[in-house]
């Protein structure tokens, strides 16, 4: 089934009901995209104007990749007390400023684009040293002023949080990790080139799972160097059925629409460098969200005709999904705010083609400015609301007597 036919509107619910007795236990699962994370903090912003103010997290598993998990740890860190963390999540997403995500003094990005090319040149000149465009100590100052992993323990022991996983990318290993912390009794796991290991989760495991190659420096973290969470993760949705999570809602951060076809007699020209860029990230941040959906499909599908006996046989269970992406083209909201961008980045950008219709991918996914992130916090919430009814129906699924 292909993703337009999987996502025909902003939200799609896959619903296979689980006889064995075991309890509903949601799960979060947000995945990377750069900026456009920011409408990940709309979509929680509707969810909390659907709960009563002082409701707790209704999620007790929060896996977050990427940018996502920039968003994951701020609400799981924020547990006992949901409307008040989502406001604060979006709150930051809403004021923020690229110079806050990296360093957008001209002097450093021209110093950066400069070593790269040094290096291209003679590949001593790189070694022992970050190969890198953008330096993003900013981004750790504004984290380390928002999000506090030194709640977990406590959060987790007094039942607001049972779990929350970071997902990186080990260099060495070539394998995705998803490091996480939670509560007594969470088994790690080992599957093709991605395992899941507990961990004392730490500001070091979001800057490395948010670090792009190219883009941003790789983190060291016990053993090995580890970059974006996205590269390696084959199945995006694996975490949070790891870790007892038997109901999933996803929040992408793509619109479903297909792109228009070329006609015949359109003259296309060579891609530039920004719209191949932007096509890549394209694919590690969004493909495998919908992969791993068709193959749930396909796993709830065969659970649905298999007998009792059968069912107590195999290890498979069915897990419930609702998923909801944007109803707006964000490549379009990109172009209308990219003179947000300062001087610098549109001069990085312009030379790489990413200032371009064709570019707008790019564009979309490093536009780290207030009044685009804004506006993809407004469309969030909006899509939100209008899945309100789907939305409050899935968190009150079979835990409606608890609510």
């Amino acid at each position: 089934m292909h993703e337009q036919h999987i996502l025909q509107s902003a939200a799609y619910t896959s619903r296979m009901h689980d006889d064995s007795g075991r309890g509903r236990k949601l799960g979060l699962v947000l995945p990377g995209g750069g900026a456009r994370a920011a409408y990940q903090a709309g979509v929680l912003s509707a969810i909390a104007e659907l709960l009563p103010s002082n409701a707790a997290n209704p999620f007790p598993i929060i896996t977050g990749t990427s940018a996502g998990a920039i968003n994951a740890a701020f609400i799981a860190t924020n547990a006992g007390h949901f409307s008040r963390g989502v406001e604060q999540l979006a709150g930051v997403w809403k004021h923020i400023h690229s110079d806050q995500v990296f360093r957008t003094d001209s002097l450093t990005i021209l110093r950066n684009a400069m070593y790269w090319l040094l290096a291209l040149i003679n590949t001593n000149f790189a070694h022992n040293r970050p190969l890198v465009l953008l330096d993003n100590s900013p981004l750790r100052r504004l984290l380390e002023q928002h999000i506090v992993f030194a709640r977990m323990s406590e959060l987790i022991d007094g039942g607001s949080l049972e779990a929350l996983a970071i997902t990186c990318s080990g260099y060495t290993s070539a394998r995705a990790v998803t490091f996480y912390q939670g509560r007594t009794g969470l088994m790690p796991w080992q599957r093709t080139r991605r395992l899941g290991q507990p961990a004392e989760l730490r500001l070091d495991h979001i800057m490395a799972s948010v670090s792009l190659p190219a883009l941003f420096p790789a983190v060291r973290i016990d053993r090995e160097y580890f970059g974006d969470g996205s590269l390696r993760q084959a199945a995006p949705l694996s975490p949070a059925v790891h870790l007892g999570a038997n109901r999933l809602l996803v929040i992408g951060v793509r619109d479903e629409q297909p792109n228009r076809l070329p006609d015949e007699t359109e003259q296309i020209t060579y891609p530039p460098l920004g719209q191949i860029a932007g096509y890549l990230l394209d694919v590690i941040f969004s493909d495998r969200i919908y992969t791993d959906l068709e193959r749930l499909q396909r796993i709830n599908a065969t659970i649905a005709h298999m007998s009792r006996q059968e069912l107590d046989e195999q290890p498979l269970r069915s897990i419930d999904t609702l998923v909801i992406v944007p109803s707006d083209d964000i490549r379009e909201i990109a172009r209308r705010h990219m003179r947000e961008l300062p001087s610098s980045m549109r001069l990085l950008l312009r030379a790489m083609g990413g200032l371009h219709k064709s570019g707008s991918q790019l564009l979309s996914y490093l536009l780290f400015e207030a009044g685009y992130c804004q506006e993809l916090t407004q469309l969030g919430r909006k899509d939100g609301l209008a899945q309100a009814d789907k939305i409050i129906r899935f968190l009150a699924d079979d835990a409606g007597e608890a609510r």
